[in-house]
């Protein structure tokens, strides 16, 4: 089971090209909804604005090796190991669901494209990429659904409460859920089959209702926000001072006051409780 292409044993009932046009589909309804997305939301109008405001505010100007060593910083910290999330659960969360959703994604592309031929010979490799990857996806979102969601660990409401904003990671496990239950039944037509195309055609054509088109911004977003610390613009912000320097001690004389041992006034603050919130 977990060494066989599932898709190739349905090529005898759905044709292959059938499964290859219904992954062409997925991809362009992705594609429309993330445009219509930004339509709507004029997110794309809002980051070139803000992008054109930064660099008329800019101090110095960001030669193009630190674009590139910004872009690289990016890619690993912001991009390949969620390195924004400062909370190690939601991080593990995270990245089990992201690169779960990729391996998921990109092996069933593969064999759809590539063994479902007549005569074609699926590696191992594959099917068993595509179950670690539902399983990835799996335990990375219910463990966020259940434990993490920012509703639920800090606010107090039920687990099962669903909003439209919820759209995406339900739709996201039910496609992971049902595929695995799709293949430990035998794979085939059948109702698990019915339940994981339609589960996923809530996810790949709901892009205008859910976060998935946020995955595109949010590189953009973290690359944009270091280019104008690195040009001095800070978009509009006041510089980071050290407090523990003389002069910013003079410039703002109630800095020592508050560092001191004792603080007056300033209680157990967040530290009154354990900090569940984001």
């Amino acid at each position: 089971m977990l060494t066989s292409n599932l898709f190739a044993a349905l090529s005898e009932v759905i044709s292959p090209a059938m499964m290859q046009g219904y992954i062409v589909l997925m991809v362009l309804l992705v594609m429309g909804g993330t445009i219509l997305d930004m339509m709507h939301k004029k997110s794309a109008k809002y980051f070139f604005e803000n992008a054109k405001k930064a660099q008329k505010n800019a101090k110095r100007t960001v030669s193009g090796g630190e674009k590139a060593a910004i872009a690289a910083s990016v890619l690993v910290n912001e991009v390949l190991t969620s390195g924004e999330f400062s909370n190690p659960r939601r991080r593990m969360s995270h990245l089990l669901t992201m690169y779960g959703f990729i391996i998921f994604a990109a092996t069933t592309a593969i064999m759809i494209f590539g063994y479902t031929a007549p005569g074609t010979v699926t590696p191992d490799i594959l099917p068993q990429l595509w179950h670690l990857g539902a399983l990835m996806l799996a335990v990375g979102g219910y463990w966020f659904w259940f434990f993490i969601r920012v509703d639920v660990a800090a606010e107090g409401l039920s687990c099962f409460r669903f909003e439209r904003s919820d759209l995406f990671i339900v739709s996201l496990l039910a496609t992971s859920t049902f595929a695995l239950i799709w293949s430990f039944t035998g794979g085939g037509l059948g109702i698990p089959f019915a339940l994981f195309i339609l589960s996923s055609t809530v996810l790949f054509g709901g892009v205008y209702w859910s976060k998935f088109a946020h995955m595109f911004f949010k590189p953009a977003a973290a690359h944009q926000k270091k280019i104008t610390v690195a040009d001095g613009s800070r978009e509009n912000l006041p510089p980071d001072y050290d407090l523990t320097d003389p002069e910013v001690q003079r410039k703002f004389p109630d800095i020592p006051t508050y560092m001191g041992k004792n603080p007056p006034n300033m209680g157990l603050c967040i530290k009154a409780e354990r900090p569940n919130h984001y």
